[in-house]
């Protein structure tokens, strides 16, 4: 896909997987004026600037460095090794936070998502929940 063009966007995130965005239907959404969220890397998303500059950019942004660190370590998802690779990564993105549109602290997920349906111009519909 990638050597064809049917990737919007691609990297290899960490130093070690590959990960992608499928063109075909982030197109066929746009072009049916659907809003479209893509949730990628920050090679992805300088990627997608370059071929859809008119798209808005959102960093979703940690409240603090501890506090990264404390929810990465919370998970209990990787070992050592695997956190340190990914607070490296971590930190890069962290320092490109001013290349994007706007930026979303994650202190609190119901105001982060409120926050980010207005900034992608939509109406948020009413949650039901047990």
């Amino acid at each position: 896909m990638v050597a064809h063009g049917d990737l919007l966007e691609w990297a290899v995130v960490h130093g070690r997987n590959s990960y992608g965005t499928p063109r075909g239907p982030v197109q066929d959404k746009l072009d049916a004026g659907v809003a479209t969220l893509l949730e990628i890397d920050l090679q992805g998303a300088r990627q997608v600037r370059a071929s859809m500059p008119e798209a808005r950019f959102v960093f979703l942004a940690p409240p603090s460095w501890e506090e990264l660190e404390r929810r990465l370590v919370g998970r209990g998802t990787e070992g050592p090794e695997e956190r340190e690779r990914r607070l490296a990564t971590a930190k890069v993105e962290m320092a490109a936070a001013s290349e994007f549109d706007h930026v979303i602290v994650n202190d609190d997920v119901q105001r982060a998502a409120d926050e980010l349906v207005s900034v992608m111009g939509l109406t948020p519909h009413p949650v039901v929940g047990r």
